[in-house]
C-alpha cells in the first residue's frame, strides 16, 4: 500500500464555467484552468478533421462516454489510495473503470512510494491554477503524476500536451510550496487494458516548462 503523507495543505478553490472556459476563484481573482490555456492554445485542424468525419453527435458520444470512464478510473484509483471501498459492479462504465484502475494500481502505483496529495488544487497567483492527479514520489523522486484512459494506444511525439499540463502543476506546486519538482510521470492505460508509461525530468521539463509560459503568454495575448 502507498503511504499518504499530506505535508502540504492544498487549498480549496471553487470554479465556475465562463463561456466553455473553466476559471479559478484564486485570492478574489479569476483565473484559468490549465486545461482552458491549453485547450484555447491548441491547434484544433486534427480534431475537427475527425468531428467532420464521423459527424458531430457520434463524436460527442464518444467524447462523453470517454470523459465519465476517465472520471470513474480516477475516482476508483483515488479509493483504492484512500483505502476505501471500490465499486466493482455496476452499469458497464463502473465495471470498465475498475479493470483500467486495476492496471494502473498493479503497474504505476508500485513506483509510488509517497502520495502527498490526491486532486489537488494548486496556482500561479494572478495567473492560472488547475487540479493535479497525483503529487507524491515516484522512484524517489518529487513527482506530478497525471493518470490517463485512451481509446488507443499513444505515442509519445503525440503527448505534449499531457506534459506541458504536468509542467503547469509543478511550476504552480514548487512556487507555493518550494518544492524542487523537475519530474512529470503520465500513466496511461487503453481502454482494452494496456499500460503504457511516460516522463520527463531535468532537461525536457525545462523545455515543456518553457512551452507552458509560451500557452500562457499566447493565452493571455488572446483572451
Amino acid at each position: 500500500m502507498v503511504t499518504i503523507n499530506q505535508q502540504f495543505d492544498y487549498p480549496i478553490l471553487s470554479r465556475t464555467q465562463v463561456n466553455g472556459q473553466r476559471l479559478y476563484d484564486v485570492l478574489g481573482h479569476n483565473v484559468p484552468s490549465v486545461t482552458t490555456v491549453i485547450g484555447k492554445t491548441k491547434d484544433m485542424t486534427g480534431i475537427n478533421k475527425w468531428r467532420k468525419r464521423v459527424g458531430q453527435e457520434e463524436a460527442q458520444r464518444i467524447l462523453t462516454e470517454s470523459a465519465n470512464l476517465g472520471t470513474r478510473t480516477h475516482k476508483n484509483i483515488e479509493q483504492y489510495l484512500f483505502n476505501q471501498e471500490r465499486q466493482e459492479s455496476g452499469n458497464l462504465i463502473h465495471q470498465i473503470a475498475y479493470k483500467l484502475s486495476n492496471v494502473i494500481i498493479e503497474k504505476g502505483l508500485k513506483n509510488i512510494s509517497e502520495v502527498w496529495g490526491i486532486e489537488a488544487s494548486l496556482y500561479s497567483p494572478q495567473l492560472y491554477a488547475g487540479t493535479t492527479d497525483c503529487v507524491g514520489v515516484w522512484k524517489d523522486q518529487p513527482t506530478i503524476i497525471d493518470f490517463k484512459t485512451s481509446r488507443s494506444k499513444k505515442k509519445r511525439e503525440w503527448i505534449d500536451d499531457y506534459f506541458i499540463q504536468g509542467a503547469a502543476y509543478a511550476l504552480a506546486h514548487n512556487e507555493l510550496f518550494e518544492t524542487k519538482i523537475e519530474t512529470v510521470v503520465i500513466m496511461i492505460v487503453t481502454h482494452d487494458g494496456e499500460y503504457n508509461e511516460f516522463t520527463i525530468a531535468s532537461n525536457d521539463f525545462e523545455k515543456y516548462q518553457n512551452l507552458w509560459l509560451q500557452k500562457l503568454d499566447q493565452y493571455y495575448q488572446t483572451y
